[in-house]
Formats: C-alpha cells, structure tokens, sequence
C-alpha cells in the first residue's frame, strides 16, 4: 500500500476497516451491530455492521465501534446514538459520548446545534428503525441581481452576479478566527455586501457560502467566531446574517431575500452547476476541511458533512486537533494545516510570527519553484485523499469529486489530483474511473461565492 513519505504512520480509515473485517472473519465469532443516529425532525441514518464477540480483541472492536459513530454523527448530524446487537459496545460509547467522556466536545456540540440533551440509547434487534431521509432543493437560481458571499477563515469572497454572469469578485485577506470582537467580522461582511452592490443597479437577493452549521439562517456554529465570547455576543454572532442582510434592506429601501449554506454544500453545489449533474461530493481544502454533497436527485440531505471533525486516520497517535481534542480527522489532512504540518515533518522551519495563511503561501511560493519538499507535501495530501475517498464512499453515494480551497490553488492542487488519481487507481481499482476534478483557476478560488449568490429562490 502507497503511503504518504513524510507521515510514516498514517493508517488510512478504510484499511483499518478492512482489517477490523479480517479480524472478524478470522475469529469466527462475530454479532451484528446498528448504529443509528437521529437528528431533528425524526430523520435517522442506520449502518449495521459485523463486530467481534465479547473478549475476542475487545480494545479493537470498541474503538472500531466509536470511530464508525463518530464519522456517522459528523456526517449526518444528530443528537441520539441508538445501538443494537452488543451490549458491551452500547455501554463503551455511552461512557466515551458522554459530558465526562473523551468524547464531551462531541457531545456539546450536537447538544447546542440542536438544542436538545445528547444520548445514547440501547436498542433491541427488533426495534431498529428503517432509515429516513429527508431530500431538499437548493440553489441553482440565477434570475436577477444577486451577492455571492463566501466567508473563509483567511479571505472573505464576494461576487456581484447579473443574471448568472458575474459582472464583479474580489478576495479580501481577513482575521476572523482570531479576533474577539464580533463587530469586526460584521463590518468585514456589511464592507463587501456593500463593494458588489456598488457594482450593480440593485440588489435582488444576498446568498452565503460560510464554514459552520446553520438552521434559518442562523449561525448555530461557527469556528470564524472562535475567539467570541458567546455568553455575551451569542445571539449578536446567531444572527450576524440575517441582521447584515435587515441593514441592506434598509439601506436599499427594499426586502431583499438571504440565503445561508454551509460552505461544504455550496461547494458541492458549484459542482453540480458546473457540471450539470449530480451525485457531487464537495471538498474545500483552506482553513480547515469543508465538505457537501449534493445527492443523486439533486437535493440536500440536510446532513452535516462536517468531516473536518470525522477521523481519516485511525493511528492513535495522530496529530491532535484543538478545537475537538480528537485525533486523526479531517481538518489535520485536507487544509493549509495539512501543509504545515506535513512541511514541519519533513524538517522545514517557518520564520516566527507568521499566521498559517502565510505559512501556506510559503510553501505555495515553493512549489512554484519546483522545490522538492513541496512537492512530496502535495504528493503525500493526494495520497492522504485516495485512501480517504473509499472511506467517504461507504457513506455517500458519489459519481463526482469537486477539490477546491486555497490549498488547491497552483501546481500544487495539480499534484494533489494527480496523485490521487493514481494512487485510486493502484490501491482501489473500484474507484479508478471516479471523477475527480478542479475548477479552472478563477473559479477554483471565488467558485463559492458566486453559487453562494444562486442560494436563494425568491429573487424580487
């Protein structure tokens, strides 16, 4: 199996899978277990999977166990896990996505995003629920003068779009996650509402492409507010949006309708518009790991996809994420992160002071220069993605691979494709033929912001 050359101990999600597979076979003791987890609304997300019995390796079926929740939990969403089949599985994560488990962030988080306690609630064989999906229109709409808004932890973009054609965009370098007083992010966002409507004859609708999760247009969670004290500016944060949009009315005399995707989807979306089909798994590779989907009947599942937070790597002592305290997921493999930290293993030193914007242009300037280390930094990221594609597979359901992002800017988002196709095509020959793509350059870096601006239906 192809590895990365500077992580020597990245062990892929899907071989770890595989192998747990082996080890049940081998045992020939094996119980069927169900995960399911719910989120509002009713609508669940059921994966039944064959695990070990009891005292067999039970350090490898309970975490084999925890990983497949917590990948489940980040892609679809939820605050209920239902477990069925084992016992002992049932109470290993009852203990680990609990308050005082290692998984607490975990807990938190869903318990705020959809505002109800977390649990975790044992199931037997025959109450396990059939699946139930929820499909939902989005974007695509074109008609009229519209703002594409996309809010990045390094650079805000924003488009100016006359009936489709984009007449105005722009990129401006910012510091949200770094800055406490959420009156900057505001004027930042009301500064570059208010550049693209200078550009046109009015304002018809205002779309948002912003990193997060987002219930009628409301920041539920955000990590651009990362610095924030919430208990004081929380509803302030909540309702940024929708309030940046109310001044816009005002100021134009006239409603104008808001629309706010999480940048994972509208990636996705920029796809599906772009290639005029569906079944499209977004990836935005910048400050962290953005991901959508738009299914195979053009829709939103209303899923998370929150995989900067879903493992890739299942060695245990994998780099740390901060934020969630876990170890091994997305946001270290698939962002300017994954740059640096790949940089600092292969011996490079950054000068002191900068930010990781600035590292990544770093190394982006090195590549340019054909410098070797930087080569094997993209090199080693396409390899990282061909190992986690099947992963993510097992859970979408994907004709198309859109990479975009500021880490897939230049040649070395060539070298990520690149390598990640022949990796794919070496180690998965089943997804030797996925399609796997970039935008052009222009597109590649403001794509979002301008399918942010077909966001809304209601252009008036």
């Amino acid at each position: 199996m192809r590895l990365p050359v500077l992580d020597k101990n990245f062990y892929p999600m899907i071989k770890a899978l595989r192998d747990f597979e082996t080890t049940v076979r081998q045992s020939g003791k094996s119980v069927k277990v169900t995960l399911v987890v719910e989120r509002s609304g009713g609508y669940n997300y059921v994966y039944t999977y064959d695990a070990l019995a009891d005292g067999i390796n039970d350090e490898f079926n309970f975490r084999i166990a925890e990983r497949l929740a917590k990948t489940i939990l980040w892609v679809v969403g939820g605050f209920k896990i239902f477990v069925a089949g084992s016992k002992s599985v049932y109470e290993h994560l009852k203990k680990v996505y609990s308050l005082d488990g290692v998984r607490a962030f975990d807990v938190d988080f869903m318990s705020g995003v959809y505002e109800s306690p977390f649990e975790v609630i044992w199931l037997a064989n025959n109450q396990i629920p059939k699946q139930k999906n929820n499909s939902m229109r989005v974007g695509g709409y074109l008609k009229g003068c519209r703002i594409g808004f996309d809010a990045g932890g390094s650079d805000r973009k924003v488009s100016a779009v006359i009936d489709g054609e984009v007449v105005y965009s722009e990129e401006v370098v910012w510091n949200p996650k770094i800055t406490a007083d959420p009156t900057y992010h505001y004027n930042e966002i009301l500064t570059a509402m208010r550049t693209a409507t200078s550009k046109m004859p009015t304002v018809d609708a205002i779309g948002v492409s912003s990193a997060g999760v987002y219930v009628d247009n409301k920041i539920m969670v955000a990590s651009l507010f990362l610095k924030v004290d919430k208990s004081i500016h929380g509803d302030y944060v909540k309702n940024m949006y929708i309030n940046v949009a109310k001044q816009m009315s005002e100021e134009l005399g006239k409603e104008i309708p808001l629309q706010v995707a999480n940048d994972g989807d509208v990636t996705a979306l920029a796809g599906a518009i772009d290639l005029e089909d569906n079944g499209v798994l977004g990836i935005a590779m910048g400050t962290s790991e953005a991901v959508g989907y738009i299914n195979t009947q053009g829709g939103i599942n209303g899923w998370l996809s929150e995989l900067a937070f879903a493992p890739v790597d299942f060695n245990e002592n994998a780099m740390q994420d901060e934020w969630s305290g876990d170890f091994g997921v997305g946001c270290k493999y698939f962002s300017q992160d994954a740059v640096i930290k790949l940089a600092e293993y292969g011996g490079f030193t950054f000068e002191e002071g900068l930010t990781p914007a600035q590292k990544l242009k770093v190394v982006q300037a090195l590549i340019e220069k054909d410098d070797e280390l930087a080569k094997q930094i993209y090199e080693d990221i396409g390899v990282y993605l061909a190992h986690t594609l099947p992963f993510y597979a097992k859970f979408y359901d994907i004709k198309h691979v859109l990479l975009l992002g500021r880490v897939m800017g230049g040649k070395g988002g060539d070298i990520i494709l690149s390598t990640c196709k022949s990796v794919l095509a070496e180690e998965y020959s089943e997804f030797a033929s996925l399609d796997i793509g970039l935008p052009d350059e222009k597109n590649r870096r403001v794509g979002q912001s301008i399918a942010a601006a077909s966001l809304p239906a209601n252009a008036k």
